[in-house]
């Protein structure tokens, strides 16, 4: 992404539309100051204030992070390009990508895990409360922890890779 050039635009579309760094930093909620350094390059503006500026200036994003408008033959090639660039650039790695969604996984299936965890432990309990040797409750315990571990961490890793490695986040 060529940062001058979208400082250019950025100030181009602001005159086009008849405002100072002032106005169109009081309608999006930023300082002036905050607005220069946009429109220098010095900056690019945060997701949240590219949305506000593309729907003030009725443009995509896309063409924003372009510093251009963009035909429909444009559009899908450049922002295959800007989208490679934003990861290159990310500070998010796929490591802590990784961990982040694995630790959100982890609260949001708390209730599984102590479901799982709850049955294992009426199957020993049971066991020993019938009368079963000690190696086949253990066996059969052990047994019902590893199909559990192998089938969470399964689902666990199925979410963590839709999520890390596509960068969807949904």
């Amino acid at each position: 992404m060529d940062m001058q050039k979208i400082g250019r635009f950025l100030k181009e579309l602001r005159i086009q539309n008849h405002m100072t760094q002032e106005q169109l930093g009081e309608k999006i909620g930023v300082t002036n100051k905050t607005v220069s350094r946009w429109e220098c390059g010095t900056y690019l503006p945060p997701a949240e204030m590219l949305k506000a500026l593309s729907d003030l200036y009725g443009l995509t994003i896309n063409e924003i992070l372009c510093g251009e408008r963009l035909n429909e033959d444009q559009f899908k090639e450049r922002a295959e390009e800007n989208i490679t660039a934003a990861l290159k650039a990310s500070t998010f790695t796929l490591k802590e990508r990784i961990r982040f969604y694995k630790k959100k996984w982890l609260r949001d299936h708390i209730s599984q895990l102590i479901l799982c965890t709850a049955s294992w432990a009426v199957l020993v309990v049971s066991l020993r409360l019938r009368g079963a040797d000690a190696y086949l409750t253990g066996t059969a315990g052990g047994l019902l922890a590893i199909v559990f571990y192998v089938y969470l961490h399964h689902q666990m890793m199925k979410y963590v890779e839709s999520r890390a490695f596509d960068g969807s986040g949904q």
